[in-house]
């Protein structure tokens, strides 16, 4: 009986990280599209970091990892264990005036090579404010 709930606790818990850094993120990408003008609502797009995604294991970053452009302007780095790699894309949209992001976290918890994949996305329409999109979308929760 303890085993089945020390594993979903387990899980549970390796959840936690990929779910409160995109809050992260996406609220100060919020704040940030609503002090910025349209053509330049969100920061430019970041490659994933770090470029490897962790297999299986928590890592600590070399020291300047998150020192990127974006990453100080959205105010996210991280200082102590984890077991993702982040990035933020800055949408291409076809209306002008109009912008959009993304914001993933890519885990491979059991480092069998299979990755998980957490997205939550934002916009700001002409005229509008800027906020996030409903919901995160979510491949292979547990991988």
């Amino acid at each position: 009986m303890a085993v089945p709930a020390f594993l979903a606790n387990l899980s549970a818990s390796k959840l936690t990280e990929p779910v409160e850094n995109l809050r992260r993120i996406v609220s100060h990408a919020v704040a940030y599209g609503n002090t910025h003008t349209a053509l330049e609502s969100f920061p430019p797009s970041v490659a994933q970091t770090p470029a490897e995604v962790p297999k299986g294991v928590s890592v600590v970053d070399p020291q300047g990892t998150w020192d990127h452009l974006t990453w100080r302007a959205l105010d996210f780095r991280i200082t102590g264990e984890h077991s993702f790699a982040y990035e933020f894309t800055t949408l291409t949209d076809p209306v002008p005036g109009d912008c959009r992001f993304a914001a993933t976290a890519h885990g491979d918890l059991n480092g069998d090579g299979n990755v998980s994949t957490f997205s939550v996305y934002g916009e700001k329409l002409r005229g509008g404010d800027a906020h996030a999109l409903a919901g995160m979308y979510i491949d292979k929760e547990l991988e």
